[in-house]
This record gives structure tokens, C-alpha cells and sequence, in this order.
């Protein structure tokens, strides 16, 4: 599937503010499933662009706007065309050669635990809670006295976090953690997606958090001409598969209609748009994305 991705994030202040630093990760990945064939940024007051990858790989920009000024814009332009998600069939073949149990226990070894130590660590937004536990050991791994297979697993806890959470975007904020979220059992995408990873944490399933964009447009009376939002989420790790992609908001499996900006072990690591200045701390924020499918 063909993409054009437009992301537009404008920031307009009470009084003029000064020497803003600011970093944006907002650049797909290029890799088995994804291709970003062009991307256009453009930053209003006008300022040069410094690229680099950080520890995880992912494409930041930074930039420094020295002068006064009462807005700042940065646009985003990007084509990218990605892949089907692999076939149940080809998950089954994998399952077919590969005892569960031998997973499992790859997974407690040391080599697992130095591969994989980032992707292992609770952090503050994914923190190990008694609740954590409780939800993570409620979906114990057998069935019928036989082992399930580490993707089985993580395929039902995507599930189940989907069953019993509602997706409600008052709920929560970008500063809630996963403990927050038990009371009322709501949260958006986000909060899913670091629940997801402390329970898979919890039993040793390396877990990261992803950032993208979901493309839902045709799927809205075929027309997609209606505001959309980034999205999250989750990268596991499964002995003989690699990193593979659950989505504990929605149903589809992750494949074509997901573009994928980077990674991280949460929020913190891929926050799409960050910075610091000097001024007014009265600012509005507005942020604009548009997916929409291009014909090949």
C-alpha cells in the first residue's frame, strides 16, 4: 500500500519566546515491511536541520530557532509503502517447528537477559505493579496442561487488554503509567500499549514501544477526508520470529495500513516532537495528521 503521511505540529505562545531547542522524530523506518520513498520538513520560523540516529536507531532532526517568536510550525511531508502483515499460515508453520517450551525457557537464559536488558527493564511508565502482575499471571501460558507458544501468548494478551479495556481518549494524558490505568480500566492507545509491554516484561518477553500512524480512511465510508491521529504500538520479541507487531487497540493485525516512526522502551524514547526555550510558559499546541492512500 502506497501512503502520503502529512503531520503538521504548531505551537503558538501568549508572549514572543526564545532560543528553542528541539528534537522530532518523525521519520519512518525503512526496513522488511516498510519503505519511505520521500519526506519533505519544513520549519516555520525558518532553521537548519541536524540529523542523527539515536541509541535505538531511530531518524531525529534537531534544530534551534534563536529569535523572537510567538509560533513555531514544523510540517512534515512524507510517501511511504509498506507491506501485508505475515499470513496466519506462515505463523503456523513457525509454531510447527518449534517446541513452545523451548521458547520459553531461551527466554530465561542469560543470553536472552544481555540481548535483550533495555527491552526487559521496567521504566516509569511501565512499571511492575502487583496489578500489573495479577493481569500478566491471569493469562498463564498452557492450555490444557500443554505449554502455549511465546506469539500464542502475546497474541491473547493483545487480546484480552482489548476486552477488558475501553478506549476512552478523557481517560488519561500523556503523563499517565500503567498503574494508572487500573482503577477506571480507559486509556487510548498509549496507555495499551505500556500495559502491554510491563506484562510482557513481567514474564520475560522482551517488549518495546512503537510510534506511527494507523491508516483508517477508507475504512470511513471510503472517504478519507477527516482528521486522524499518530498511533502505538508494541514490538515483542519471539524465539525463531524475531520482533513482531501487536496492536492492543485494535483488531486488524499489524500489517500495510500501519507506518512505523521508530521505537523505543516507552513514551519518553519516541516522543514524536520535543524541546526547551526561553519565555512564556502559556502556550497552545495543535497537531494535524493526515493519512491517505495514493495510487500506484
Amino acid at each position: 500500500m502506497k501512503l502520503n503521511i502529512s503531520h503538521v505540529t504548531q505551537y503558538e505562545y501568549a508572549d514572543p519566546v526564545t532560543d528553542s531547542v528541539n528534537e522530532i522524530r518523525l521519520t519512518p523506518s525503512t526496513n522488511e515491511r516498510q519503505s519511505c520513498y520521500q519526506q519533505q520538513i519544513s520549519i516555520e520560523p525558518n532553521a537548519s536541520l541536524f540529523t542523527f540516529e539515536d541509541y535505538f536507531g531511530n531518524r531525529v532532526h534537531a534544530f534551534s530557532v534563536n529569535g523572537p517568536h510567538r509560533r513555531l510550525t514544523i510540517r512534515t511531508l512524507m510517501t511511504v509503502v509498506t507491506k501485508q502483515a505475515p499470513t496466519a499460515e506462515e505463523r503456523a508453520l513457525y509454531l510447527s517447528k518449534r517446541p513452545p517450551g523451548q521458547a520459553w525457557e531461551w527466554l530465561r537464559t542469560e543470553e536472552a537477559a544481555n540481548r535483550f536488558t533495555e527491552f526487559l527493564l521496567h521504566t516509569e511508565y511501565t512499571s511492575n505493579t502487583e496489578e500489573v502482575e495479577r493481569f500478566a499471571s491471569a493469562l498463564i501460558p498452557s492450555e490444557d496442561g500443554q505449554i502455549i507458544s511465546v506469539l500464542d501468548w502475546l497474541t491473547a494478551l493483545s487480546s484480552q487488554i482489548r476486552t477488558e479495556f475501553i478506549y476512552d481518549p478523557e481517560a488519561t494524558n500523556v503523563k499517565t503509567k500503567t498503574s494508572d490505568m487500573f482503577e477506571h480500566k480507559r486509556g487510548v492507545c498509549q496507555d495499551f500499549a505500556h500495559l502491554m509491554i510491563a506484562c510482557s516484561r513481567a514474564l520475560g518477553v522482551p517488549a518495546r514501544y512503537v510510534s506511527g500512524y494507523h491508516f483508517v480512511g477508507d475504512l470511513q465510508g471510503g472517504s478519507a477526508d477527516f482528521e486522524q491521529a499518530s498511533h502505538a504500538w508494541v514490538e515483542a520479541f519471539v524465539p525463531g520470529l524475531g520482533w513482531c507487531s501487536f496492536d492492543p487497540t485494535n483488531t486488524d493485525p499489524v500489517g500495510e495500513r500501519y507506518v512505523k516512526l521508530g521505537h523505543g522502551r516507552d513514551y519518553k524514547d519516541i516522543v514524536p516532537v520535543k524541546g526547551v526555550y526561553r519565555g512564556t510558559g502559556e502556550q497552545l499546541l495543535q497537531v494535524t495528521v493526515d493519512v491517505r492512500k495514493m495510487e500506484d
